[in-house]
């Protein structure tokens, strides 16, 4: 195989012109090379900004079919594992960071070291962007791009009531409560409670204090924080009324649904559904972003990575092209311009249709405090089938904080165990 070099100049999508990667050699194939790409992504901007990554690569890999096949979130763990057990895993698989520890324990990564350190845009990424994909030594995947937490609200419905975006969780209890009017069936937040709604869980525990991970790499949590901080979480709905009825069965498509059509008046997510509010409400006049409040003990939003690992040692040299090419920074605007995810690349994330929007700039804060997702065997699992459930309970009283907080906990022993 032979060196070849893509020499376009331009590469017109979306209405934008985009500067292609051009003069950058990469591998070429004698024939066509067929990998398959699975993934989690699961909106219609989503989509759409995948397929503008797969447009792009695929006019400057022609050698190389790339077929991408969703694996919903809360089926993931279970599918990657059969497909392992049975031989028939795929090509590239993109993996969060808390994933991270259980998939290489089953052999599922292959080690991406060498491919890595003689990558020419490897200096375009901070170390610390592979810090969660690393251990011993060996790297196993690269960012495709960057999930960065932080809130919305309805610019309208504040400045109505007078009322500044919540920098605190008092700030935000008290905007909650202020703009909920069940009369109107409206609320004042969107609480995640149903597929999805777990991380958001143990991020309210460490901001009142009990980290699940210690500094010391020890693991436990602090059962009297761990109660106040599901008390103050669940207690939006089941004191304060202030959340919709619905929010235990509330995933996605139901939290984001109920801010465009005008249920709630906030909700915490990440800049990837930027583009799908955006859909629906004008950005600065009925909707606006804020960084993620501080809690009680301390501030908590996550800085997290979206990895791209090869999973199956065949056609590994066809896969590396395709992971790598998230790296290009036409690639990465092109993702941005469709979803809101920003860039992992710090060479793309200085793009002016980055730093000159202003409804970045609570992402770009966040980018100085935020910080990652608790990793550990098992971190995965106990959070969606034990903490998760646990929040639930508490929605549909049927169970008090202490019992959910005995619950994670001693879920959390069993993970760990």
């Amino acid at each position: 195989m032979t060196a070849k070099f893509d020499r376009r100049s331009v590469l017109k999508l979306g209405g934008g012109m985009l500067a292609a990667s051009a003069l950058l050699p990469h591998q070429a194939f004698a024939q066509q090379t067929a990998i398959n790409y699975w993934h989690t992504f699961t909106s219609q901007s989503e989509a759409a900004g995948l397929q503008a990554v797969l447009d792009l690569f695929k006019a400057a890999h022609p050698d190389i079919a790339v077929t991408p096949e969703n694996i919903p979130n809360p089926e993931f763990m279970a599918k990657i594992t059969a497909a392992v057990v049975g031989g028939s895993r795929p090509n590239v698989t993109m993996v969060s960071s808390e994933r991270f520890e259980d998939l290489l324990a089953m052999g599922a990564l292959s080690d991406m070291t060498d491919r890595i350190a003689g990558w020419e845009r490897r200096g375009d990424f901070d170390d610390k962007r592979f810090a969660s994909i690393t251990k011993d030594g060996k790297t196993y995947g690269v960012p495709g791009f960057t999930f960065v937490d932080w809130g919305y609200y309805r610019k309208d419905w504040f400045d109505e009531a007078g009322l500044a975006a919540p920098t605190t969780y008092d700030e935000f209890r008290d905007a909650a409560i202020k703009l909920t009017d069940a009369s109107k069936g409206r609320f004042g937040f969107g609480l995640r409670g149903g597929p999805g709604g777990q991380n958001f869980v143990v991020n309210v525990i460490e901001a009142f204090g009990s980290p699940v991970k210690k500094e010391d790499g020890t693991i436990g949590l602090d059962r009297d924080i761990v109660v106040k901080a599901l008390d103050w979480y669940a207690g939006l709905l089941v004191k304060d009324k202030a959340v919709p009825p619905s929010a235990a069965n509330d995933g996605f498509q139901q939290v984001i649904s109920g801010f465009q059509t005008g249920q709630t008046a906030m909700i915490w997510h990440h800049t990837g559904s930027y583009q799908d509010i955006a859909s629906k409400l004008k950005p600065g006049v009925e909707f606006g972003t804020f960084a993620m409040p501080a809690g009680p003990a301390t501030r908590v939003a996550r800085l997290a990575y979206a990895y791209n690992c090869i999973t199956n040692d065949e056609n590994a040299d066809a896969a590396w092209e395709w992971i790598k090419f998230w790296g290009e920074p036409d690639a990465a605007v092109a993702f941005l311009e469709k979803t809101g995810y920003m860039p992992a690349s710090t060479v793309a994330a200085q793009d002016q249709r980055i730093v000159g929007n202003p409804m970045y700039k609570a992402a770009a804060d966040t980018l100085g405090f935020g910080i990652p997702q608790p990793s550990f065997p098992g971190a995965a699992g106990w959070a969606q089938n034990t903490v998760l459930p646990a929040l639930q309970q508490i929605l549909i009283g049927q169970a008090t904080p202490d019992q959910a907080a005995d619950q994670i906990i001693e879920g959390l022993a069993a993970a760990i165990a």
